[in-house]
């Protein structure tokens, strides 16, 4: 079983598990227990909901397919009140570039069949991914993009972008390295753990979402450039 290793991101973290298949929810309870996570577990996707509204754990692991509420429908609530880090867990590797997609907000995902040890190791790069986002420099203050990690939130010129947790890291990333030209591959690295099976088209379909979000602020204002054959940069106007 998966040590508790002093350096681990997991230690004191509470943790959601919606999971149908009950030996399978308990294996992986066990596992992040025994990693020093304290673990609740739900098996009915209508229950999902409530409990989520009620209190909003610090990781939420939801299955696809759930009897009642969906995981897919569970997660595009749950973006409606809360940025909690979502690892989506599908048998369906056809559905990974929607599970990722802009109007879910997941923040990762899992293959069936997986290791109880690769979940583990998921749930910690989360974890620490997520804790070194929030550390993150955010932009020069002074300049027309304002990004607040506490609630997942951007303004651009005063006025809000309505992002999803997956847009506002991608338009972190950028951000962060103004003029600097990043390709799909490495955006896809910052965004996700495993990105093997994401295609880029995937990030190109973030790209196309954010800019449109900006041009709905200001007609000629997105400051995300795209390079052809290279990958995107985010210019800010002096």
């Amino acid at each position: 079983m998966a040590g508790g290793q002093g350096m681990s991101q997991v230690v004191g973290k509470r943790i959601l598990i919606v999971e149908d298949e009950r030996k399978l929810a308990e294996v992986l309870r066990d596992y992040l227990v025994a990693d020093g996570a304290n673990v609740d577990l739900l098996h009915h996707g209508d229950d999902a909901l409530p409990a989520l509204r009620l209190s909003v754990p610090d990781l939420v692991l939801l299955d696809l397919m759930l009897p009642g509420t969906d995981g897919l429908t569970i997660c595009r609530e749950l973006r409606r009140f809360s940025t909690v880090p979502v690892i989506m867990v599908t048998a369906r590797v056809e559905e990974i570039d929607r599970l990722l997609g802009l109007e879910l907000g997941a923040d990762d995902y899992i293959c069936k069949p997986f290791s109880p040890r690769e979940v583990v190791a998921r749930v910690r790069a989360l974890l620490r991914r997520t804790q070194a986002w929030q550390n993150a420099a955010i932009a020069a203050p002074g300049s027309e993009l304002e990004l607040d990690d506490e609630r997942f939130e951007a303004r651009w010129r005063g006025r809000k972008l309505d992002l999803t947790p997956v847009e506002f890291r991608l338009l972190k990333a950028l951000a962060h390295r103004p003029g600097h030209v990043l390709s799909r591959a490495q955006l896809l690295e910052q965004l996700y753990m495993d990105h093997r099976i994401v295609s880029d088209r995937t990030v190109d379909s973030h790209i196309k979402n954010l800019r449109r979000k900006f041009e709905e602020i200001a007609v000629g204002s997105d400051p995300v450039r795209s390079i052809y054959g290279v990958g995107y940069k985010y210019e800010p106007s002096d």
